[in-house]
């Protein structure tokens, strides 16, 4: 067992906790970009998705999980980045390596303008607020036909990026690691976030605004910027899936998309950056888990329409009943029993009842 001694702030803001925290990050990351050799095209478009998912769950992650606010209306902002982006390229000619950061910035001054007359707004009424959005998206997509292509869809170009061409049909290897790439940067302006003064004012609002509010955090700004920024992450993470879908109407991004992300988190592990990736692979690798078991084991029995999510469902029921935790919080506790063996008491992780008589009626 490794006893971690701190001295100063900075050792608990920095991006490890040791060198072997730090040397384990870095062989998952070499072991990510030698994926591609190792499997197959299908499977490399998988884990391609995959990292797309897990880039919209630390946007939903860093509003829900840190800042404590619901949503249910973030495919919204995934539609708003994915048509963004295309516009962007087929109207007005403009790259992706810089169509790309601006749907993000669309996607974040619309969470601004979502934020401001919501800021209020918690639980259940936030919730039912962000579904709102998400059903108007869809008509607004319609409405808006002569630029978003309407319920026939909107094509989205070959990426292009100094000559190099990422594709997935063609090139799907390319785009994987364009798509890594993209995830590792916003994964270290994720860990800047939580690692500054604004990280900190998000977790002191998530915990108790009253407590939040005498310490001298401006509450509506500080749940402000963490919409914004939550939005201009998903809307990234919806540019990228643009692509990676070829083709995109507006039931692409729909009200169950939005659903599926907060599903996708709280499965994971809410507050927790590797939730978000945990979830990502549940949602999609749970499809063709399922088709695979059913070829190999099932293969006379018919397809059951909408068993993967019945199954996810069972899944979300399992993790609420047994793992409030989720999956990141489960491998907690595992590692704790090892490390603290035979220490390791079995309430160490119990939740307490410990909060202000003030926010009870909450």
């Amino acid at each position: 067992m490794r006893i971690i001694f701190k001295k100063s702030y900075e050792a608990d803001i920095r991006y490890f906790k040791d060198r072997v925290q730090a040397s384990w990050y870095f062989i998952l990351l070499v072991l990510a970009v030698i994926l591609p050799f190792v499997i197959n095209d299908y499977w490399v478009g998988e884990f391609s998705l995959m990292l797309i998912w897990a880039i919209a769950g630390m946007g939903l992650m860093l509003l829900v999980g840190h800042t404590g606010q619901a949503s249910l209306g973030h495919a919204a902002f995934m539609a708003v980045g994915a048509y963004t982006n295309v516009i962007l390229q087929n109207d007005f000619n403009i790259p992706f390596i810089i169509s790309l950061p601006l749907s993000g910035l669309f996607a974040g001054i619309l969470g601004i303008c979502v934020a401001l007359p919501t800021g209020k707004l918690h639980g259940i009424y936030m919730a039912i607020a962000t579904i709102a959005i998400g059903v108007l998206a869809e008509d607004l997509i319609v409405i808006l036909e002569p630029w978003t292509g309407g319920v026939g869809g909107i094509y989205a170009p070959a990426i292009n990026i100094f000559g190099i061409n990422f594709d997935r049909y063609t090139n799907v290897a390319e785009l994987y690691w364009l798509i890594l790439v993209i995830t590792v940067l916003i994964i270290i302006g994720y860990k800047n976030i939580l690692r500054s003064p604004l990280g900190r004012s998000f977790a002191a609002v998530r915990d108790s605004e009253i407590s939040a509010q005498a310490m001298g955090v401006n509450i509506g700004k500080t749940r402000t910027l963490s919409f914004a920024i939550s939005c201009a992450i998903t809307g990234i993470s919806g540019a990228l899936m643009g692509h990676f879908s070829y083709v995109f109407t507006n039931e692409t991004f729909n009200i169950v998309i939005s659903i599926n992300l907060l599903l996708m988190i709280v499965v994971g592990g809410v507050g927790f950056i590797h939730g978000a990736f945990l979830g990502a692979m549940v949602v999609t690798f749970l499809p063709s888990g399922i088709s695979f078991t059913r070829d190999a084991f099932f293969s006379d029995f018919h397809i059951i329409p909408g068993i993967e999510s019945g199954i996810f469902g069972m899944i979300l029921i399992a993790v609420i009943l047994f793992e409030p935790m989720g999956l990141y919080g489960r491998w907690l506790k595992i590692k704790a029993y090892f490390e603290l063996f035979p220490f390791y008491r079995k309430d160490m992780f119990r939740r307490q009842k410990t909060y202000l008589k003030t926010e009870r009626t909450r």
